[in-house]
């Protein structure tokens, strides 16, 4: 497969970043945006990238991005839901957070509040959390996963079982247009539904690119939730769900 210069450097930069948009590529190459789509799109056409609203994505499909790459897209949308949804938990609240670069910007976002009791499977959360005296962290058992510090399995499962909890923090690895909530790690999922099940409010945090994404393993459906963060949300359907369920959907970059 031949590819130009510029196809080449626009596979290595989304690689490294995990996402490129048509306005960043068209300053640093000096072309215009429309050069740029439709470098983007014979990329895609070979299935070398995944479009999106305004760039396009390194591809997924049935095997996640690397997690440092999962952290660089969408930096600061993430960094905006986190503050949005820890201004929805006021202190002394006990609250699930499971495993998720924008569940980890939540956590960040929570760092200034007393008296929280945080159980979570995932160690990047309890590593930031558990220096704060102000924040009783509890960490599930199982396995931890190498790729990005999560802990799944049944012995997680029945761990978060043991727990009713006023608030949950979920994610997901991509949000299909009929609602359902899709990851690549059936463990993990199984994590994910014991935490829906146990919590009295769940809040699901997810930015834009993820209704341009896939995933293979079912965690549930939008309507399980209570409330749904995300930067912005251009899917007519899903707007009607939410509408429909009673969902609250807060866009941060509306």
């Amino acid at each position: 497969m031949f590819l130009s210069p510029r196809h080449s450097a626009i596979i290595e930069m989304a690689k490294d970043k995990g996402r490129v948009l048509v306005e960043d590529l068209a300053q640093h190459f000096a072309v215009t945006p429309q050069t740029i789509r439709k470098d983007l799109n014979d990329l895609c056409d070979q299935r070398l990238l995944t479009r999106i609203h305004g760039g396009a994505l390194f591809p997924s499909g049935i095997e996640n991005l690397e997690y440092e790459a999962r952290r660089k897209i969408a930096a600061d949308e993430k960094d905006a839901i986190g503050d949005a949804a820890a201004r929805l938990i006021p202190d002394n609240a006990s609250l699930f957070v499971n495993i998720g670069t924008t569940t980890e910007a939540v956590s960040k976002a929570l760092l200034d509040h007393n008296g929280l009791m945080v159980i979570t499977n995932n160690i990047n959360v309890a590593n930031r959390m558990r220096i704060y005296p102000s924040i009783e962290v509890v960490i599930a058992g199982g396995v931890v996963r190498g790729s990005d510090g999560g802990i799944v399995g049944e012995a997680a499962v029945d761990f978060i079982r043991q727990f009713k909890v006023d608030y949950a923090v979920i994610g997901a690895s991509a949000i299909d247009h009929d609602g359902a909530l899709l990851d690549f790690d059936f463990r993990e999922v199984k994590v994910a539904q014991a935490i829906i099940a146990n919590a009295r409010h769940v809040i699901l945090v997810a930015d834009g690119t993820k209704f341009e994404r896939t995933a293979p393993v079912r965690i549930g459906h939008l309507s399980q939730v209570n409330t749904f963060i995300t930067d912005r949300c251009d899917v007519e359907a899903i707007r009607a769900i939410c509408v429909e369920s009673e969902v609250r959907l807060i866009e941060t970059g509306r």
